[in-house]
């Protein structure tokens, strides 16, 4: 083991000489307490040493040990259910030592004491190349970990064994081309930095049905998508995360705390294992993997938790599996991009974040997407982030390059929040670009006329912003019948559609297909509305009708009885108004 010896201390900064055999990236130790820090800048002799604990103590002429590997993470059974920090140390285990983390702590990702059963779908003879399936390993009620054979291994399988094992015992051996034998493990490393291998990169075609209806509805994402979630404090980022997080038609789930406060994560690991998984019933943690860097904890390992999470993400991936990684927010990232740039001397960019911030961030959102991964198996990989502007200012540098490189932007306002509106997403302001990818998605599995109907109700709501202008300076006296009406039915969907509450059971998740009823329903009653004002219906009537009760309580439909429901909904909408004189009509 090469070393060093320190010969500047600035915060998470170390500069080191002697260690002459450092590669960029490398993990090396610091100090006597072997602080784990990673190689960012050489110059001659000289190295430049992010390090991932504080660093109060170090002292000029320390040692420094090189390790000669860059960060790795750890892939095998034992993700799931679990929290770590930033570099992957299990936090479960380290509260086992005590209420604080000791610095220079080292210990392993993954358990090497606890045995897995571990059944093979291969056998001796065998070829297989990298990626295959070789067995499996029932790691929770809700998953099955499937063991893959290693990136770059390809050959016959000359050895296989069924039974129970840790993840550092060999399970079985391939003989490559050139007649070497590689044993195989229940577990793989990967650099974090090195995005995971795939045949192809696919454009993504499918919905993730999250259950949030001003999301599925109007600003849907796609499996392998990308989204932002932009947003002053207090708007309810975090929020419509933790909602994404239970209810995304997801089989796993990676939530990375990236800087946020402590007791966010801490509502994480309370609420999650008592929530559980609409399919199964099991507590969510089941399918769920916590990366927590909270704001107390060391600002440069903000950085290693990006990578940590989404390698993570991409191991479930490569196993076929749809994932969704939520960061919390890539603000407090960035915020470690530019105290380690302006500490290395870098020629700042905009506000002081380092000129390379675009390109930064465009390199972990590329690492989504739908992919055929190695095996020939399909998997996707959505990647959510939240963004926390200073003052919600979305002309800030992370929030222009996040939107550079993501494909939805959902667009929080602090007004919507303060009014309780939940979720406060602005529906003047937000857009996906994944609408017409997603259209015959939609068409086919819910309704062929519901992008028309999305489409006519956004209009309203556009309409209802243009009119609100005018009753701020004319008066509501001022508007025709038509236009009275535009603005009751944008209530409507503002209220009874767009509005959801997560307290409530029967209207904390939507499926797609009450989505497109219960809008169906309100475009109804504005279609025939408009027709009976046509005929001479004075507008104060039509607001006074009962019927409008059923689009208010309609959200409390069961999801076993959508289409008998609604089917009567309809009914009574159309039937109320040919009391009125007006026919009966159907979208």
């Amino acid at each position: 083991m090469e070393q060093g010896k320190i010969i500047k201390v600035s915060g998470p900064l170390v500069q080191a000489e002697g260690m002459k055999s450092a590669r960029m990236y490398d993990v090396v130790r610091v100090g006597e307490d072997k602080l784990i820090g990673e190689v960012i800048r050489i110059e001659g002799d000289i190295i430049s040493i992010q390090v991932y604990e504080e660093t109060e103590g170090l002292r000029v002429g320390d040692p420094v040990f090189g390790t000669g590997i860059p960060l790795i993470v750890e892939l095998g059974p034992g993700l799931l259910s679990n929290i770590f920090d930033g570099i992957q140390r299990p936090l479960s285990r380290l509260g086992e030592r005590g209420d604080f983390i000791i610095k220079g702590t080292q210990i392993h990702p993954l358990d090497r004491d606890k045995r897995w059963q571990f059944n093979p779908l291969v056998k001796k003879g065998d070829m297989v190349v990298e990626g295959d399936i070789i067995g499996e390993v029932k790691e929770t009620v809700i998953l099955t970990h499937k063991i893959m054979v290693p990136p770059g291994v390809s050959g016959e399988l000359i050895d296989i064994k069924e039974g129970s094992f840790t993840v550092e015992e060999e399970i079985g051996r391939v003989k490559t081309k050139d007649n070497k034998e590689i044993p195989l493990f229940l577990m793989q490393r990967w650099p974090v930095r090195v995005k995971r291998p795939v045949i192809e990169k696919k454009t993504p075609c499918e919905p993730l049905v999250t259950g949030q209806r001003v999301i599925d509805a109007f600003f849907p994402v796609a499996k392998g998508g990308t989204a932002c979630i932009p947003g002053p404090f207090g708007s309810g980022k975090t929020v419509v995360l933790h909602q994404i997080a239970k209810w995304a038609d997801a089989q796993v789930v990676v939530y990375i705390g990236c800087g946020e406060r402590g007791n966010e994560m801490a509502d994480v690991l309370i609420e999650f294992p008592e929530l559980k998984d609409p399919a199964t019933g099991r507590p969510l943690m089941e399918r769920t993997v916590l990366i927590a860097n909270t704001s107390n904890m060391p600002v440069a390992a903000r950085e290693a938790s990006i990578y940590t999470g989404i390698t993570i993400a991409e191991y479930f991936r490569d196993m076929g599996y749809s994932v969704a990684l939520m960061a919390d927010s890539t603000s407090r990232w960035a915020e470690a991009l530019r105290e380690i740039s302006g500490r290395l001397g870098e020629m700042p960019g905009e506000e002081g974040y380092p000129a390379y911030l675009g390109s930064s961030v465009a390199s972990f959102y590329e690492r989504a997407g739908r992919c055929l991964c190695l095996g020939n198996r399909e998997g996707a990989l959505s990647v959510l982030g939240a963004v926390s502007p200073p003052g919600g200012d979305l002309t800030d540098p992370v929030v222009q390059m996040t939107l550079k490189a993501v494909k939805v932007y959902w667009g929080l306002d602090d007004r919507l929040a303060y009014q309780r509106h939940f979720p406060a997403i602005n529906w003047l302001t937000s857009y996906s670009l994944y609408v017409d990818n997603l259209r015959p998605y939609i068409e086919k599995e819910v309704a062929s006329d519901f992008p028309s109907i999305r489409q006519e109700a956004l209009s309203i709501l556009e309409k209802e912003a243009e009119l609100i202008e005018i009753v701020r300076l004319v008066g509501m006296e001022t508007l025709s019948s038509h236009d009275r009406l535009i603005l009751e039915t944008a209530r409507a969907i503002r209220e009874d559609f767009l509005h959801q509450s997560a307290f409530d059971d029967r209207d904390a998740y939507t499926t797609l297909k009450k989505q497109y009823r219960m809008l169906r329903a309100v475009m109804l009653f504005h279609s025939c509305a408009s027709d009976a004002i046509e005929k001479g219906v004075s507008i104060d009537k039509i607001h006074k009708m009962p019927v409008k009760e059923g689009l208010v309580k309609m959200r409390y439909i069961p999801h076993s009885k959508v289409k008998e429901d609604f089917d009567r909904l309809e009914q009574e909408i159309q039937q109320a108004f040919s009391t009125l004189g007006i026919e009966s009509k159907a979208l």
